[in-house]
């Protein structure tokens, strides 16, 4: 079953459009729920989406541009309002803490909850949070500041037992754990179970790859080659290449073309300029190009 997903908060770029708001994205994973950027009114969409702000404990901007992070003061302010007593870790590249710390200490000196700022590399790929079960490690992109994507990343899962040889060979329960682990199993009369007869392949490592503000950029293909699922921005259409190529951003094409190239398995474009008012024809030049496009408009929700 199922239980990863990723849904748009916020759709738009540097302007929010009507009922369509800036970039924010929700992802559940692992039973553990991240938010991605936090545009303005990031705090109404948690809301309107039904996101379980409980287990939202990190944050991860993308950059220091105020359509990513601007929805901060106010979504801290209001997570203060609905009774929330967990800490926070935001995790962004210098300059944010320095730029909310001030708005936090006159708005939210009250708060019953620590912020908490993690900062990080835009230069370089490094893993920047870890658990047990999974892995976010940044990409670095090429826009007009320092700016980072994130690879999210189940780690190995064990071997599935097969109970039937388990109770065949009356294997004793504290030995499932090396047998889940790839162990062969011994009989107490010294006979060797090998372990592809007691257990099932373990189940694919699932992955979400985050390519925020970015012009086209080969050197990511080989961070997320394979991902289940793929956010690229894709401010511009073709017909704006000039623009796109000035602010140091993406079309649709140029998602298309770096997704069919990293092999990914699904691809969702989005942060998309106000000036377009029919969004169809992102998907117009994408498809032909890597058929398995969607557009992540606002509400939008994507398993994998």
């Amino acid at each position: 079953m199922e239980d990863n997903s990723l849904k748009i908060l916020g759709s738009c770029a540097a302007l929010p459009a009507m009922k369509m708001n800036q970039s924010a994205y929700s992802l559940e994973m692992n039973a553990k729920t991240f938010l991605i950027d936090c545009g303005e009114n990031a705090q109404q969409s948690l809301r309107h989406y039904c996101v379980n702000h409980s287990k939202m404990n990190h944050i991860f901007i993308s950059h220091l541009h105020g359509d990513h992070c601007f929805g901060l003061i106010g979504l801290i302010s209001t997570l203060d309002l609905l009774g929330r007593r967990s800490d926070i870790i935001i995790h962004s590249h210098k300059g944010l803490e320095e730029a909310l710390r001030p708005q936090l200490n006159f708005f939210c000196n009250y708060l019953h909850f620590k912020i908490n700022f993690e900062t990080f590399s835009p230069f370089s790929s490094d893993i920047i949070y870890e658990n047990e079960k999974m892995s976010v490690a940044t990409i670095p992109l090429k826009h007009s500041i320092p700016t980072s994507g994130f690879l999210f990343q189940e780690k190995p899962h064990r071997r599935h037992l097969k109970a039937d040889k388990a109770k065949f060979f009356n294997i004793p329960i504290e030995q499932y754990k090396y047998i889940l682990a790839g162990e062969d199993y011994t009989t107490p009369d010294g006979t060797v179970v090998p372990n592809n007869v007691l257990t099932l392949p373990p189940s694919p490592q699932k992955s979400f790859a985050y390519l925020s503000d970015t012009a086209y950029n080969e050197k990511v293909i080989d961070i997320i080659n394979g991902v289940d699922l793929l956010f690229h921005e894709s401010t511009f259409l073709e017909k704006d290449r000039a623009r796109a190529k000035q602010t140091f951003h993406s079309t649709a094409s140029d998602a298309a073309r770096i997704a069919a190239l990293a092999h990914v398995k699904k691809l969702v474009i989005g942060h998309f300029s106000a000036r377009y008012k029919d969004r169809k024809s992102f998907l117009e030049e994408a498809k032909p190009i890597f058929d398995n496009t969607f557009l992540g408009n606002d509400g939008i929700e994507f398993r994998f």
